[in-house]
């Protein structure tokens, strides 16, 4: 049976909040991204001050969102020196061309898991588009997919100019940044950083919510890197969709992950598996519609974590990692 189109899934129930910058630290302001009804989904941006300028942790999906970007740059004065990509998802990469147009001298910073992404996951998806938009009649939700396949289009606009291929410290922008590399976690290769300076830790999507959006993911090495995460200092964690966390926040996250998959690893219906996610991430979920947050539950247990077993070991494969691992 063919998977539905990655993200549509989470694009129906849910209200779209405000983009305006909350800052979570001194000289560190997030905008928050959201799911528009009939929409794709925006990833959080997170925008550093530095020395030289702004730099921007991911760019969004849609204009209005990179929009945003543009207006604090152009109130705060100041220009988008480097944008750093936490990882491949158009929600996080797509007003990389947008800034890229405002700002020409821009660098952006990832991983390189871009260039693998275009040719296997992004194309089908495009070819996925084509196909609905020629049995759909909705005008609508024609233009919303013919913007989806414009931003794949983008090509390589949303190619990163400096590729990440090993953690370290980073200067950018003359700001410094603990920058980690995770392979084949969430995607083939995701950042994350550290600012030790005010103690905000970006994660990108290797924590979202309202669930973990496993559609590209292997949730195994995922649940390493949540560990890794653990072991920083942090004391504001930034997720690639939801509110900024505490260290208790990302606790509560990290333990409610562990038991998804140890159920799913498992003989136990998938009521249950399900059951427990809202109960272990409850502490996370105030103003969430419970309905929606179990149907994304519903499906990325059944459907995904049990369904398809023979694409996470292929996406897991380099690893030599199983893809959800027994429960102890």
């Amino acid at each position: 049976m063919r998977r539905s189109v990655p993200w549509l899934v989470l694009a129906v129930l849910t209200a779209a909040p405000t983009l305006d910058a909350t800052e979570v630290a001194k000289g560190v302001h997030v905008l928050t991204g959201g799911f528009t009804p009939g929409s794709q989904p925006d990833g959080n941006t997170v925008i550093f001050q530095a020395k030289e300028g702004l730099v921007v942790i991911d760019t969004g999906r849609h204009a209005g969102h990179t929009r945003k970007i543009l207006d604090f740059a152009r109130t705060a004065k100041t220009p988008v020196k480097a944008v750093i990509n936490t990882h491949w998802h158009l929600d996080h990469v797509s007003g990389n061309a947008k800034i890229r147009e405002a700002f020409p001298e821009v660098r952006v910073i990832a991983s390189s898991a871009i260039e693998g992404a275009m040719k296997g996951f992004l194309k089908s998806y495009r070819g996925q588009l084509e196909e609905m938009i020629g049995k759909t009649k909705d005008p609508r939700q024609t233009t919303e997919w013919k913007d989806e396949i414009a931003r794949i289009d983008a090509g390589r606009a949303l190619f990163p100019d400096e590729v990440v291929t090993t953690s370290g410290p980073r200067d950018v922008a003359g700001r410094r940044f603990d920058v980690f590399l995770e392979k084949r976690s969430v995607t083939e290769g995701d950042l994350w950083l550290f600012d030790s300076s005010t103690g905000v830790l970006v994660a990108g999507d290797l924590v979202t919510l309202p669930v973990p959006f496993l559609d590209t993911a292997c949730p195994s090495r995922w649940r390493a890197s949540l560990e890794r995460l653990s072991q920083q200092e942090f004391k504001v964690l930034v997720p690639g969709h939801g509110s900024p966390m505490s260290r208790k926040d990302f606790q509560a996250y990290k333990t409610a992950f562990g038991h998804l998959l140890d159920c799913a690893a498992s003989s136990r219906p998938d009521a249950e598996c399900v059951d427990g996610w809202m109960r272990d991430a409850s502490p996370l979920l105030t103003g969430e519609d419970p309905k929606f947050v179990r149907s994304l539950a519903e499906y990325y247990t059944g459907s995904l974590l049990r369904g398809e077993t023979e694409r996470l070991q292929k996406l897991c494969a380099e690893t030599g990692t199983a893809p959800v691992p027994a429960a102890p």
